[in-house]
C-alpha cells in the first residue's frame, strides 16, 4: 500500500463533515445489520494470546529455513529439500502515533509468538527505508545512507525471534525511501517511477541493498544472503513505467534523452524518419515523448515504439538488480520485481519485465477507501472480487505469491473476505497470500478497536479468521484445480491491452469468460506468443469449482453464497440465511441475514473423525460512535471499544463419526475461554450448537468419542 495513498485514506476517515454524517447506534440496522440483533463489544488483543486454546504454531515445521533454502521449482515456491511450501502471513507497519514497526527487544518475543499462534509463518518487512523511530533510515543526517544502529539492532532481534518460532522472511527493498540533499538527486522527491533510469537512483538503491543483505545479524551469526529463513526479497513496491510518464522536474528530461538514444539505436533509418513524421519533428530535433493525455489517441506506430522502449527500461532495470542481488550480493532466496498492483488498467506489459524474475506478485483490495468505496458484499459481484484479480497475473511455470490484499474497514461485509480467499488462493495453488496488514499498537495508551482501514491485528472478526484460513491455506485443505486453463497473447495484444480502458477489466481480453478462475485454474502460458484460442466456460452461477469443493452461488437475488466443502475446513460465507445451504459437516440455522462460518479440524484428521476444531461465526464490526455518511459508503472511525454484531441461533456439526459428546467453548480476544463450555444437544441432524451468547467470534470445538 502506498504511503501517499494512506494519506489519502486517512484525510477521508478524518475530515468528513459531522453534519453530513448519519450516526449509527447499537441497535441502528438500515442499510446494514440484521433487524434484533444489536451490536455488542468485543475486543481483540493478540499481545495477551499467551495460554490461547487456539494455537497454531503446530503447523510450523521447525524454524523457518531448517529445510534450506526457498526456491522456484516450476510454478511452485519449495523449500531446500524439495517439499512444496505456503507462505500465510502480513505485511507488518506501524501507521498508530507513537509507535513503530520496529519492536523493542522486550516486545519482540511477544509478538513473534502471537504471530506464530496465529498461523503465520511469513512476514513482508514493509516500510524499513524510512527514516527512524518508522524504520531504519537514520534520521540525523543529510542522506539517506545510512541506517540508525539502535533501529538495526532491534529489527535483527525481533527477525531472529520470528525465525526460530517458523516465520519466514520477506525483505521488501524499495518502499517509501525519503531522499535528502545529501543524496545528490536531481530532484528531492524522485518518486518511484525514475529508479527505472537513473543512474544515481540505482547506485543509491544498490548500496541500501548491500547494506542491508550483507548486513550479519548478530543474533542468528549469518548475513541475510545467507539466511535460509530468508524467503523473498523484493526489489520495489508497486513501481511500474508506462508510455506517457510526465514528470515535472529533471527526470522527465533525463527519460526523454534516453528515449532518444534508444531510438537510435533500435530502429531503421526509415522507422526512425516515421516517427519524426509523426512527431511533427524535423530531423535535427529530439522526438518528444508521448503525455498521458496523448496516449489514447497517439496513432499505433508512435504508441507502439514508446511502448516497446517502456518495456526494455523496465526489463534492464530488474534483470541488472536481480543480477546483483544473486551475483554480487550473494543473494539465494526467489527475487521478485514487484507486483502487479492495479487492476483497472492491463498488467500484462508490466508482467513482460517482472516475468524475468523468479516469482509473480500482485495486489488488490475489495473496495479500497480511496477508489470510490461502495460498501457492497463480494459475493454478489464474483467476477470483480478480489480472486478474479489477482488471478489475472499468474503466469505457467513460475510461482505466484499475493503480497497485499484486504477487506479494508468499515466494509459492513468485510467477514467474507479472509475465508475466501484462502479458499481460492488454495484451489488456484498460489504459493503465498499476505494481508496489508499488522500494526502492533504498543503504545500502552491504544485502546482496543479498529484503528484504520488496513490494520487487522485488534480487529475482532479477521483475526480469528486469519487463523482459519491459515489452516485452510498453508496445510493445503482445498485441492488444486484439476484443469487449468492457460492463455496466451501476442507482443501486440499485450501493447493493446495498455490503452484498454473498456469493460473487459480485470483481465483486458476480449471474449475471456470471467467465470474461468472460479470453476478452474487460470494462467498466462506467453507474453509473447500466437493469439489466445477461444476459451469457453459457463457464466452464469451457481460456480462450482472443478474439485467439487467451492461452489459460488451468485444470481439476481443479490443474495450470494460461497461454500466451502473439504474434509478439513468446511464454510458457508454470505447470505446464510437467504440460501439455506449447507455442506458436509456444517449446517447453520441463524438469525443474522449476512455472516461467515468456517470449522476447521484443528488435527491431522478430517472434520468427521477430529476431536478439536476451531468453529469461527463472524459478522459485521464497528467502532463504539462510529458515524456513517449519508450514502453509507465512508465513516468516521469511532473510538474504542469495537463492537460486533454476534452470530445468532444454532450451527450443526454433522456426520461426526461414533461422537458421545460435543462442546463449544467460547473464546474471548486474547483465545481464552468465556464461562462454562456449550454443551451440543444431539438431533436427528447432527451436533447443535447455540451461538451467540457469550457474545464472540470463535470457539473451541470439542468431541468426545
Amino acid at each position: 500500500m502506498k504511503q501517499d495513498r494512506w494519506a489519502i485514506v486517512a484525510l477521508l476517515l478524518l475530515t468528513i463533515s459531522g453534519a453530513a454524517l448519519a450516526q449509527t447506534t447499537q441497535t441502528a440496522r438500515e442499510p446494514f445489520g440484521t433487524p434484533g440483533i444489536a451490536l455488542q463489544p468485543f475486543t481483540f488483543n493478540p499481545r495477551f494470546s499467551d495460554g490461547s486454546l487456539i494455537d497454531l504454531s503446530f503447523l510450523h515445521d521447525g524454524p523457518a529455513g531448517s529445510h534450506g533454502f526457498v526456491r522456484a521449482q516450476g510454478g511452485h515456491l519449495v523449500a531446500g529439500d524439495g517439499r512444496p511450501i505456503r507462505f500465510w502471513g502480513f505485511c507488518l507497519t506501524e501507521w498508530s502515533p507513537g509507535s513503530t514497526e520496529i519492536p523493542s527487544k522486550a516486545d519482540a518475543p511477544i509478538y513473534a509468538a502471537a504471530l506464530a499462534r496465529f498461523g503465520v509463518n511469513f512476514v513482508r518487512l514493509h516500510f524499513l527505508d524510512l527514516p527512524a523511530p518508522r524504520g531504519l533510515i537514520d534520521g540525523t543526517v543529510n542522506d539517506s545512507q545510512h541506517f540508525n544502529a539502535a533501529q538495526l539492532d532491534n529489527e535483527d532481534f525481533f527477525i531472529a525471534e520470528m525465525l526460530k518460532r517458523g516465520i519466514y522472511i520477506d525483505m521488501n527493498l524499495y518502499v517509501g525511501r525519503q531522499f535528502r540533499a545529501g543524496d545528490g538527486l536531481l530532484a528531492a522527491r524522485p518518486g518511484k517511477e525514475p529508479l527505472f533510469f537513473d543512474k544515481r537512483l540505482i547506485e543509491l538503491q544498490k548500496d541500501y541493498a548491500k547494506q542491508l543483505l550483507t548486513h550479519v545479524n548478530p543474533y542468528t551469526k549469518r548475513a541475510y544472503v545467507d539466511e535460509p529463513g530468508m524467503a523473498v526479497v523484493e526489489v520495489v513496491n508497486e513501481a511500474s513505467l508506462y508510455p506517457g510518464w510526465t514528470a515535472t522536474n529533471a527526470y522527465g528530461q533525463e527519460l526523454t534523452d534516453l528515449y532518444n538514444a534508444w531510438l537510435k539505436t533500435h530502429l531503421s533509418e526509415a522507422e526512425f524518419a516515421s516517427l519524426r513524421r509523426v512527431a511533427g519533428v524535423v530531423a535535427d530535433q529530439p522526438v518528444p515523448r508521448l503525455t498521458r493525455f496523448e496516449v489514447r489517441g497517439a496513432p499505433k506506430g508512435r504508441f507502439d515504439v514508446e511502448s516497446r522502449f517502456v518495456t526494455d527500461v523496465q526489463s534492464e532495470f530488474y534483470t541488472d538488480m536481480a543480477a546483483y542481488l544473486r551475483k554480487t550480493l550473494g543473494v539465494k532466496c526467489p527475487i521478485i520485481a514487484t507486483a502487479d498492483h492495479s487492476h483497472s488498467g492491463s498488467g500484462y506489459a508490466v508482467e513482460q519485465a517482472t516475468s524475468l524474475l523468479d516469482a509473480l506478485d500482485g495486489h488488490t483490495y475489495w473496495q479500497h477507501p480511496s477508489e470510490q468505496p461502495r460498501n457492497a458484499p463480494m459475493v454478489n459481484d464474483p467476477f470483480n472480487s478480489t480472486l478474479v484479480e489477482l488471478s489475472r497475473t499468474p503466469m505457467a511455470g513460475k510461482p505466484y505469491t499475493v503480497s497485499e490484499v484486504n477487506h479494508p474497514f468499515p466494509n459492513q461485509y468485510a467477514c467474507e473476505g479472509i475465508p475466501i480467499l484462502a479458499a481460492y488462493a488454495g484451489f488456484q495453488d498460489w504459493g503465498g497470500v499476505v494481508w496489508y496488514t499488522f500494526e502492533m499498537k504498543r503504545d500502552p495508551n491504544w485502546k482496543p478497536y479498529v484503528g484504520d482501514p488496513f490494520d487487522m491485528s485488534l480487529d475482532p472478526v479477521k483475526m480469528p479468521q486469519f487463523a482459519a484460513g491459515a489452516l485452510m491455506f498453508v496445510r493445503g485443505d482445498i485441492d488444486p484445480a484439476r484443469q487449468t486453463v492457460t492463455r496466451s497473447y501476442t507482443v501486440e495484444q499485450v501493447r493493446d491491452s495498455l490503452r484498454d480502458r473498456s469493460a473487459n477489466r480485470p483481465y483486458f481480453t476480449p471474449g475471456f469468460p470471467l467465470s474461468v478462475p472460479l470453476l478452474h485454474g487460470s494462467r498466462i502460458s506467453s507474453l509473447d506468443g500466437p493469439p489466445p484460442p477461444p476459451i469457453t466456460a459457463d457464466a452464469s452461477g451457481p460456480f462450482l469449482s472443478d474439485t467439487g469443493q467451492l461452489v459460488w452461488y451468485a444470481d439476481a437475488k443479490r443474495t450470494g453464497l460461497v461454500t466451502i466443502d473439504s474434509p478439513r475446513s468446511q464454510g458457508l460465507i454470505g447470505f446464510v440465511k437467504a440460501n439455506n445451504k449447507s455442506v458436509t459437516n456444517l449446517a447453520a440455522d441463524v438469525k443474522n441475514d449476512f455472516c461467515a462460518i468456517m470449522v476447521n479440524s484443528l488435527e491431522d484428521r478430517p472434520i468427521s473423525a477430529c476431536s478439536r476444531m476451531l468453529l469461527t461465526a463472524c459478522d459485521r464490526v464497528e467502532n463504539t460512535g462510529m458515524a456513517w455518511d449519508a450514502n453509507f459508503t465512508h465513516a468516521r472511525r469511532g473510538r474504542s471499544p469495537s463492537l460486533i454484531e454476534p452470530v445468532m441461533g444454532t450451527i450443526t456439526l454433522q456426520n461426526l463419526d461414533a461422537a458421545k459428546n460435543v462442546e463449544a467453548i467460547a473464546l474471548d480476544g486474547t483465545g481464552k475461554a468465556i464461562g462454562d463450555p456449550i454443551s451440543a444437544v444431539k438431533t436427528g441432524a447432527g451436533w447443535e450448537i447455540t451461538v451467540g451468547d457469550p457474545v464472540t467470534t470463535w470457539y473451541l470445538v470439542r468431541v468426545i468419542r
